[in-house]
C-alpha cells in the first residue's frame, strides 16, 4: 500500500484536530477511525496491479540521434477503473538530459475491461542497446487517499545504430565512381586493368591504348577503353583498442573511424567489390565476412552498433595475423587505428611486412583538429607553449605516416569530419590506379 500526498495532507489536518480535541477522548477516537476507514475503502475500490496485462510493439532499431517510438498496451481485466501514475522504465542514456526519465512517466485512467495504448519516444543519446527494465503502476483509489504499487517485467530492446553521418557524401563519391567506370562524359577517363570496350580514336588519346587489329579491320583508328577491375576484396579492420577510446571533440575515435568504415563499405560495393569487416583489440570483437553486396551495409551497421573502445593495448601480431587469415588473396585492407608513435613503432611497424607482401594496405586515422588551433596559439607565454606543443604533436604524426609511406602503406590522416570523404577519395584514386 502507498499514502498519497492527499492523505499525508489529511493526516495532517487530523493532528491539528487531535491537539483541539485531546480533551475529548470519544471525539479523538471517532475522528481516527473515520481516516482509517476512509484509507481501507479507498484502498480497497483502487484497481489491483498485479492482474493488469501488458503488450509492447514499436521501433526496434534506430539511428543515434533519431527517435524512437515504443507502444506500450495496458488492459484492466478487473472490475474496477483503473486510475493510474505509470513509470515505463528505461537507461538515462534512452533520453537527452533537458527530458530525461520524465518521459517515461505517465498518467491514465482505464475502465474495467478495457485497454490503453501508451507511446514512450527515446532518444537515445549512446549507441548500443537499450533494453526496458520495468514497468511500475501506481492505483489509487477513488479518493486519493491511498494507492497500490506494483510492478511487472515487459522486455523491449531498441538497437541504436551508428548515424553514418558521411552517408551525404556519398552521391558525390558515385558519381566519381561513374567517371572511373566510363558511365558519364568525362574529358580524361581513367585507366583500369579491365578491358571494357572499343571505341574511334579521338586526338589526345593515349597512342598504348590503339588496337591494331580492330584498326585493320576497320577504315578508323580504334582504341580500346578500360575500367576499373570489379570484384576485389576489400577488409576494413577496425582497430578497437586503447587509442579508439580518446575523445575527439566530443566523440571517441572509434565513432569517427565507424563513419568512414561505412561510407567507404557502401562505396565498394556499388563498385561490385566484396566487403567484410574485422574488429579487434586482443581479441575479435566484431566480423562481418562473406554478404552479400545488398546485406553488407545492414549487417555493418548491427555489427558496429553494439561496439565499444576497450581499455588495453591493440595486440598487432594478432590483428596482423587475424587479418592475413580473413584475406587469403590479394585483397584491400584498410586499417582503421591510430598514429601514435609508440604505438605505430612498437606495434605495427614490425608486422607490416607480412601485410604489404601479399596486399594493399591502407591506414586511416583520426586526427584532432585542437591540435591544428594550438599550433595558431599566439599573445601569451601560455599560448606559445601550447603552440611548441600543438607543432611538436605534428611532427611527430608526420614522421610516423612518412615510416609508413616508406614500408609501401598509403596513409589517410584527417579530422573527424573529413575523414570518411578523404578515405573515400583515397579508395577511388587507387581503383583508378588499377592498384585493386
Amino acid at each position: 500500500m502507498a499514502l498519497t500526498g492527499r492523505t499525508a495532507l489529511i493526516a495532517a489536518l487530523g493532528a491539528l484536530l487531535t491537539g483541539l480535541l485531546a480533551p475529548h477522548r470519544t471525539g479523538f477516537l471517532a475522528l481516527n477511525s473515520l481516516l482509517a476507514l476512509a484509507i481501507l475503502c479507498d484502498l480497497a475500490l483502487a484497481a489491483p496491479v498485479r492482474s493488469l496485462r501488458f503488450t509492447r510493439s514499436g521501433d526496434t532499431s534506430v539511428r543515434l540521434g533519431e527517435v524512437a517510438h515504443v507502444q506500450l498496451v495496458l488492459e484492466n481485466p478487473s472490475s474496477r477503473p483503473l486510475r493510474a501514475h505509470l513509470r515505463d522504465a528505461w537507461p538515462p542514456s534512452s533520453w537527452p538530459a533537458p527530458t530525461g526519465p520524465a518521459a517515461s512517466r505517465h498518467r491514465l485512467t482505464v475502465p474495467p475491461g478495457e485497454r490503453r495504448r501508451l507511446t514512450t519516444a527515446l532518444r537515445p543519446t549512446r549507441r548500443g542497446d537499450r533494453r526496458s527494465e520495468r514497468v511500475t503502476v501506481r492505483s489509487h483509489g477513488p479518493l486519493g487517499l491511498a494507492a497500490r504499487q506494483g510492478h511487472h517485467n515487459v522486455p523491449w530492446t531498441v538497437r541504436v545504430l551508428p548515424p553514418f553521418t558521411s552517408r551525404k557524401h556519398l552521391p558525390a563519391k558515385l558519381a566519381r565512381l561513374r567517371e572511373l567506370d566510363g558511365r558519364t562524359s568525362v574529358l580524361t577517363r581513367g585507366e583500369g586493368t579491365e578491358f571494357d570496350s572499343l571505341r574511334e580514336y579521338v586526338p589526345g588519346d593515349d597512342t598504348r591504348s590503339i588496337d591494331w587489329r580492330a584498326t585493320a579491320r576497320q577504315s578508323a583508328v580504334a582504341v580500346r577503353t578500360w575500367r576499373p577491375e570489379r570484384d576485389r576484396r576489400i577488409l576494413l579492420v577496425l582497430d578497437t583498442g586503447r587509442t579508439s577510446a580518446g575523445r575527439v571533440g566530443d566523440a571517441p575515435r572509434l565513432d569517427a573511424s565507424m563513419d568512414a568504415a561505412l561510407l567507404l563499405a557502401a562505396l565498394a560495393t556499388r563498385a561490385g567489390d566484396r566487403v567484410d569487416l574485422l574488429a579487434y583489440d586482443r581479441r575479435l570483437r566484431a566480423s562481418v565476412q562473406g554478404r552479400a553486396a545488398g546485406d553488407v551495409l545492414p549487417a555493418l551497421v548491427n555489427a558496429l552498433a553494439t561496439l565499444e573502445p576497450e581499455l588495453v593495448e591493440t595486440d598487432a601480431r594478432g590483428l596482423a595475423a587475424t587479418a592475413l587469415r580473413s584475406a587469403p588473396r590479394q585483397s584491400l585492407i584498410v586499417l582503421l587505428t591510430g598514429l601514435d608513435a609508440a604505438a605505430v613503432e612498437e606495434g605495427l611497424l614490425p608486422v607490416l611486412p607480412g601485410l604489404t607482401h601479399r596486399h594493399t594496405v591502407l591506414l586511416a586515422s583520426v586526427a584532432d583538429p585542437r591540435v591544428e588551433e594550438m599550433t595558431r596559439s599566439r599573445g601569451t607565454l601560455d599560448s606559445v607553449y601550447e603552440a611548441a606543443a600543438g607543432a611538436r604533436a605534428q611532427a611527430e604524426r608526420l614522421r610516423t605516416a612518412d615510416r609508413l609511406r616508406r614500408h609501401g602503406v598509403t596513409v589517410v590522416d584527417e579530422t573527424p569530419g573529413d575523414l570518411a570523404p578523404a578515405l573515400a577519395d583515397t579508395y577511388l584514386s587507387l581503383k583508378a590506379a588499377g592498384r585493386l
